[in-house]
C-alpha cells in the first residue's frame, strides 16, 4: 500500500526539483515504511510505501525496466496473482517474491492499454512508457483506492491524496461549485454524479472502472470494465449453488489476507462481517494465527430508545459470533469520548472534502486508530455486502413476483415468509401492493427531503436538471428499491467514489488496508449471476448467505430474520457536553454570508428551531439534524481548506 505522486511534461519543459520534492514532502503526514522518487527527462515519479504484503517488504517504488523503457509507481494489491502468474508464463521460482507493481507491468507489456481488465484487488498506478513517450494508468473497478490529477496532456501531475496537488504553483484552490451544488442538492448518501470532479476546480480523479492515457495530443479517460447485471448461472441445486459460493468467497477472504503480519476483521452482529469473519478465523487458523475483531458498542450508561425490531448494542450476537467461530481475540470499543461533532475536523483533514456520512463517522476513525495502535495490517470488512453475498429482499423480490403475475408462487412464498417473521398475511399484501403502485406511479417515496441547497444557487447551478439526468430527484421522491439499489450500485459509477475516499485515505493514516471479499470483483460476478430464487425461498430473505453459513455462523445470527442492528444510536448522548456549542454554530453558519450562498437559510432556521427544543436522542436520525450538522462540516471546510 502506497500513496504515489508524479509529475509528467510531455511539452518537454523541465520539471523544477522543488515540485516533485515539495509533492513528497506533503505525503510525510503518512507513516511509510519507505519513500523513493525516480526521475528522468520531463517525468518524475514519487512513493510513500507502507509495507502489507510480504512481497512489498522492500520493494522498489517507483520502479523502472532499461530494458523495457518503463517506469511504474502503484498503490496496489493484486488478488488474482495465480492467474496472472499462468496467463504472464511468469517463471515460478520468481512467483513467491515478485512485488504485485511488477506483475502490473508485465501485464501492461502483453496487454497494453487492456491490461487493467486482468486485473482483479485494489489498486491505483501510473505507469511511464518511454518508449511510447505517454503515461497510463488506472484504478480498480469499484475506486477502492484514489487517484487525483491536476493538468493537461502537455503538464500533468498526480497524487493518491489532494493536498501534495495543491502545493504546486499551477494548481489554484478554487472550490468547484459544481461538486458543491451536486453534494447539497442529491438527498442521499453521494457526493456528486461527476465521477471525474472533485471539490477544487483544478483537481479531477480518474473514475472507478476506469484507465488513463497522456499523450502529447491527449489526455483520455477510458472505462476498461462493465458489469453484467443480467446473465444468470443456472445450476442444479441448491447445494450447488452454496458450494459454489462457498468457494468464490472462501478464496476471495483468503486472498485478501496476504500478509504476514496481524489481520483484524470488523465485526458487527449480522451476516455480512459476520460471514467474513467465519471464513477468515478458519483460514488463519489452519496458519496459526489468530483474527482480531472490532466491534462498535454503545457507551455505557445508554438506554435504549429504538424500535424493537432494531438492536442498538449487538454485543449479544457480537459474542456469539466469537465464541462459535472461536480463533478469534475479540475488542469492543466504545470511544466515549467522541462523538459525530467532536472529530469534524479530524475527518475533514484526512478525507480533504465535506462529508455527509457523520453518524458513524467517531467510530469508523476511532476504530481504525485503536487497531493501527494493535499493529493491524490488513482490516477485513463487510461494507458491501447488501448488494452482493446477502442481498435479497423479500418484499422487492415479491413485487416483482405480483407485477410479473407469477401469483402461485407468490402466495406460496408469502405463506411461509409471514411464518419465517411472525407477521400476517393482510400486512404482507399491503406492503406488495403499495410498492407495485409506487413503481407503477413513479412515486416511490411518501416523503420529501428538505432542500439544502439555496434555491438560487441551485438555479445558478442547474442542479436539478444535472442531477435529473442522471436519475436523481431533489426531493427523494425517486429513490430506488433494493433490486434498482443494486444495480446502481454496479452500473452508475458515482455510487462508487465516496466509498473508496475514506478507506483510502483512513488506510493511509493508520498505515492499514482495509479490504472487503464481499466486493471482490470475482465474487460480484457470481453473486450477480445467481437467480432471485437462490435469494429468496421458503419465506426466507437473504436466502443464500443463511444457508451457506451453516456450520460457520450460530444460528442466531444465520437465522435472525426479526432484529436488525442500528448504529450510533447514542451520539445525541455523545454529544451533550458539546450541545451548546453545536447550537451556537449551526446558528453562525446560517449568518455567515460565505456560506448561506450555497445553503437554504430558510430551511436551515426552521431546523434549528425544531432542534433547540433538546438533545433527545432520536434527533440523530432526523432529518432537522442531518440538515445543520451536514452545513456546520461544509461550513468548516470552506472556511479551513477553501478560503
Amino acid at each position: 500500500m502506497s500513496a504515489i505522486a508524479g509529475i509528467v511534461h510531455l511539452n518537454k519543459e523541465p520539471i523544477p526539483n522543488s515540485h516533485g520534492y515539495g509533492m513528497m514532502e506533503a505525503l510525510q503526514k503518512y507513516p511509510a515504511d519507505d519513500a523513493q522518487m525516480w526521475q528522468q527527462d520531463n517525468i518524475v515519479l514519487g512513493c510513500h510505501a507502507q509495507w502489507i504484503t510480504p512481497e512489498s517488504v522492500g520493494e522498489q517504488l517507483p520502479y523502472s525496466d532499461t530494458e523495457s523503457q518503463l517506469a511504474i509507481t502503484a498503490d496496489a494489491i493484486i488478488d488474482n496473482r495465480k492467474e496472472l502468474f499462468d496467463l504472464l508464463q511468469v517463471d515460478k521460482e520468481k512467483r513467491k517474491t515478485l512485488p504485485d507493481s511488477q506483475l502490473i507491468l508485465l501485464a501492461y507489456q502483453k496487454w497494453g492499454e487492456a491490461s487493467p481488465k486482468y486485473l482483479i484487488g485494489d489498486f491505483a498506478f501510473m505507469i511511464w512508457d518511454g518508449g511510447n513517450n505517454k503515461l497510463f494508468g488506472a484504478r480498480d473497478y469499484s475506486g477502492t483506492r484514489t487517484l487525483y490529477y491536476a493538468g493537461d496532456n502537455q503538464r500533468l501531475a498526480f497524487c493518491t491524496v489532494i493536498q501534495p496537488l495543491l502545493t504546486l504553483p499551477n494548481v489554484e484552490k478554487r472550490l468547484n461549485e459544481q461538486w458543491i451544488a451536486d453534494f447539497l442538492a442529491i438527498p442521499d448518501m453521494l457526493d456528486t454524479v461527476d465521477t471525474t470532479s472533485t471539490v477544487y476546480e483544478a483537481i479531477k480523479q480518474v473514475p472507478p472502472s476506469h484507465s488513463i492515457t497522456v499523450t502529447e495530443d491527449s489526455l483520455k479517460l477510458t472505462r476498461y470494465v462493465y458489469i453484467d447485471t443480467e446473465s444468470k448461472l443456472i445450476l442444479k441445486s441448491n447445494e450447488e449453488y452454496e458450494e459454489a459460493f462457498k468457494e468464490v468467497f472462501g478464496n476471495a477472504v483468503n486472498e485478501y489476507m496476504r500478509t504476514d503480519q496481524k489481520v483484524g476483521s470488523r465485526l458487527s452482529g449480522g451476516l455480512d462481517s459476520g460471514s467474513v469473519t467465519g471464513f477468515a478465523a478458519r483460514s488463519l487458523g489452519e496458519r496459526g494465527k489468530k483474527l482480531h475483531t472490532f466491534s462498535y458498542v454503545p457507551v455505557n450508561g445508554f438506554e435504549d430508545w429504538t424500535h424493537k425490531s432494531r438492536i442498538a448494542n449487538e454485543r449479544p450476537y457480537i459474542q456469539s459470533t466469537v465464541d462459535y467461530v472461536g480463533n478469534i481475540e475479540q475488542n469492543y470499543l466504545s470511544f466515549p469520548n467522541d462523538s459525530p461533532y467532536s472529530v469534524i475536523d479530524d475527518w475533514l483533514d484526512v478525507i480533504e472534502m465535506p462529508y455527509k456520512y457523520f453518524e458513524n463517522s467517531y467510530w469508523i476513525s476511532g476504530l481504525y486508530r485503536f487497531a493501527s495502535e494493535q499493529g493491524i495490517k490488513v482490516m477485513l470488512t463487510g461494507d458491501r455486502g447488501n448488494y452482493s453475498v446477502s442481498w435479497g429482499n423479500a418484499i422487492d423480490i415479491y413485487t416483482n413476483l405480483f407485477r410479473r403475475f407469477h401469483w402461485i408462487k407468490l402466495f406460496k412464498e408469502i405463506n411461509q415468509f409471514i411464518h419465517v417473521k411472525g407477521t400476517g398475511r393482510k400486512r404482507v399484501l399491503q406492503v406488495i401492493g403499495k410498492n407495485t403502485f409506487r413503481e407503477f406511479t413513479n412515486n416511490k417515496q411518501d416523503f420529501s427531503v428538505p432542500l439544502l441547497i439555496n434555491p438560487e444557487f441551485a438555479k445558478k447551478s442547474n442542479v436539478f436538471e444535472r442531477i435529473r439526468s442522471f436519475g436523481i430527484n431533489e426531493d427523494g421522491s425517486n429513490l430506488p428499491n433494493s433490486i434498482g439499489a443494486r444495480k446502481n450500485q454496479f452500473e452508475k459509477l458515482f455510487y462508487r467514489t465516496s466509498g473508496g475516499t475514506s478507506d483510502t485515505k483512513f488506510s493511509l493514516s493508520n498505515s492499514i488496508w482495509n479490504r472487503d471479499p464481499t466486493n471482490d470483483l470475482r465474487v460480484v460476478r457470481f453473486c450477480l449471476s445467481v437467480p432471485d430464487s437462490q435469494y429468496v425461498q421458503y419465506g426466507m430473505d437473504r436466502a443464500l448467505i443463511r444457508r451457506s453459513t451453516k456450520g460457520i455462523l450460530p444460528d442466531k445470527v444465520r437465522l435472525n430474520h426479526l432484529y436488525k442492528g442500528i448504529q450510533s444510536a447514542d451520539s445525541i448522548q455523545r454529544m451533550i457536553p458539546d450541545w451548546s456549542a453545536f447550537i451556537n454554530e449551526s446558528a453562525e453558519v446560517i449568518r455567515n454570508p460565505q456560506i448561506s450562498e450555497y445553503i437554504n437559510t430558510r430551511v436551515l432556521e426552521s431546523a434549528l428551531k425544531e432542534v433547540r427544543k433538546g438533545p433527545e436522542p432520536e434527533l440523530i436520525y432526523d432529518m432537522d439534524f442531518k440538515l445543520l450538522i451536514r452545513s456546520i462540516i461544509l461550513s468548516r471546510f470552506i472556511q479551513k481548506y477553501a478560503l
